[in-house]
């Protein structure tokens, strides 16, 4: 009587196709559960990632160098002239004279080529279409958004800080000539050079936000000057008890407020008008990543 034995498979041979299915997607899907908890890259791989971005583009220097020299430029150039004509001014506009606010001038032109950096940051990828390959090797999308945030805006403190701290003492070493100068211990002038710096940095950050949301560069920056430079013009024109009311909130204006040493009628005082400003950054990158994980790239 002969015995029934099953057939042994041959050890080359394969599965069947449904058992090989079902092992390919277990296997598929057991990477993919563990991929989070074993591969996530951490924030300071992030932070290196972008920091390897922001340095290797042109653009970067470009933005940084023409925000030097607008700050302490600019400071310089209207001091050399206040003193040339000094002989000239009446007694009122010698009284009114600041030389904090001459040396900080250049800043609000500064602005402007940080706010270009700050849009260029996040929609030259977006353009280029490298923010896929981003979120591809990060799927944490906030992540790099933040990342982005943190690298951008440390390099323009340090840049705004340090650009203000040399046009401060450039123009008082003009100024100097006609015993015009202030000193750094003067009450309000430490606070004010220092807030030079972090406007120019929040102002960056609100860039960077809007250019998250917007997506394209023409727009981003073009909302940006309208938010900063149009807006606070177009408050001028508003009857003036709405004017006096509305003015110092705005983006601009309540910024402004942190790095002047002579108080203004109608203006916030130095540190609420920061605050209100880093509330608007806050506001544009708090939308950017909602906006961010729910949107194709």
């Amino acid at each position: 009587m002969s015995s029934t034995t099953a057939p042994r498979l041959h050890p080359t041979s394969r599965p069947p196709e449904s058992e090989l299915d079902m092992t390919t997607i277990t296997a598929s899907t057991s990477r993919h559960l563990a991929w989070p908890r074993g591969y996530r890259p951490l924030l300071l791989d992030v932070l290196r990632s972008e920091w390897t971005k922001l340095r290797s583009v042109r653009s970067t220097y470009w933005s940084l160098l023409a925000t030097t020299a607008a700050t302490i430029g600019l400071g310089a150039i209207l001091c050399l002239f206040y003193i040339n004509n000094f002989t000239t001014m009446s007694a009122a506009d010698r009284a009114r004279f600041d030389p904090t606010g001459y040396a900080l001038s250049g800043v609000m032109l500064a602005q402007l080529a940080i706010g270009v950096l700050g849009v260029l940051v996040i929609t030259s990828e977006y353009a280029t279409g490298m923010i896929r390959t981003s979120f591809a090797a990060v799927p944490q999308r906030r992540l790099v958004l933040a990342a982005k945030a943190m690298v951008f805006t440390a390099v323009t403190l340090v840049t705004g800080v340090v650009s203000c701290l040399v046009g401060f003492f450039l123009s008082q070493g003009i100024l100097s000539s006609h015993h015009l100068q202030t000193t750094i211990g003067a009450p309000g002038v430490l606070r004010a050079v220092i807030g030079g710096g972090l406007y120019l940095a929040v102002l960056g950050l609100l860039a960077f936000g809007i250019g998250a949301i917007v997506r394209h560069t023409a727009g981003a920056i073009a909302a940006i000057f309208g938010l900063v430079l149009v807006l606070p013009t177009m408050a001028l024109f508003l009857p003036s008890s709405w004017s006096n009311s509305v003015s110092p909130y705005l983006p601009s204006n309540a910024g402004k407020a942190v790095f002047s040493v002579a108080s203004q009628p109608h203006t916030l005082a130095p540190w609420t008008g920061l605050a209100v400003f880093c509330a608007y950054a806050a506001a544009s990158l708090l939308v950017a990543g909602f906006l961010v994980a729910r949107r194709d790239a």
